[in-house]
């Protein structure tokens, strides 16, 4: 009787190391599986627009770059003949978090929270329709099926004040005297 207890509390023991061990082995699951960088999509109706990214990357559309998932952007687009945009890219938390904080015991959510692994960019892509200098249209994003998603300003004005926590509030646009709310 007395080797059945030992053996059953040895079992117990294996099973809670296997555990322990596999909690370990998903503490950053983001991090391993999706990484800390972002291919980033960039597109333009017409074509051939000049993107600059508040990192200092720069491209022309249609183009793909890699950002740090945890960094909020300002893109600018400029194209000759149509009206200069900027966008605010919004670094969000995606959800895998919620996974990790189950599975690894909170270790990975803690670990993908402050690398950013587990955040996604929005929009993504970002896909905008420009509009032509002096016209009264407003420039759109569009959904990956060429949907119209809302206007750049309404857009901009919805991630805003996230935004400029990170970037600052003159490249989020914030008026003089205007601060982001805390």
């Amino acid at each position: 009787m007395n080797g059945d207890l030992e053996m059953g509390e040895s079992m117990q023991l294996k099973n809670a190391a296997l555990l322990g061990v596999a909690a370990w082995a998903l503490a950053g699951c983001a991090t391993v599986i999706n990484g800390t960088n972002q291919e980033y999509q960039v597109n333009s109706t017409p074509e051939g627009a000049t993107v600059s990214f508040t990192s200092g990357d720069t491209c022309v559309t249609p183009c793909e770059i890699e950002l740090r998932r945890k960094d909020d952007q300002r893109v600018d687009i400029s194209l000759d003949g149509y009206r200069s945009e900027y966008v605010l890219v919004q670094s969000r938390l995606g959800g895998s978090t919620f996974g990790n904080a189950i599975l690894g015991g909170g270790i990975g959510a803690v670990v993908d929270g402050t690398n950013g692994a587990s955040n996604r960019l929005y929009p993504r892509p970002l896909n905008i329709q420009l509009v032509e200098e002096g016209s009264d249209e407003e420039a759109v994003l569009l959904d990956e099926e060429g949907e119209v998603r809302s206007t750049v300003d309404a857009h901009n004005g919805e991630v805003r004040d996230d935004v400029a926590k990170t970037i600052g509030v003159d490249l989020a646009g914030l008026s003089a005297g205007e601060e982001a709310a805390d």
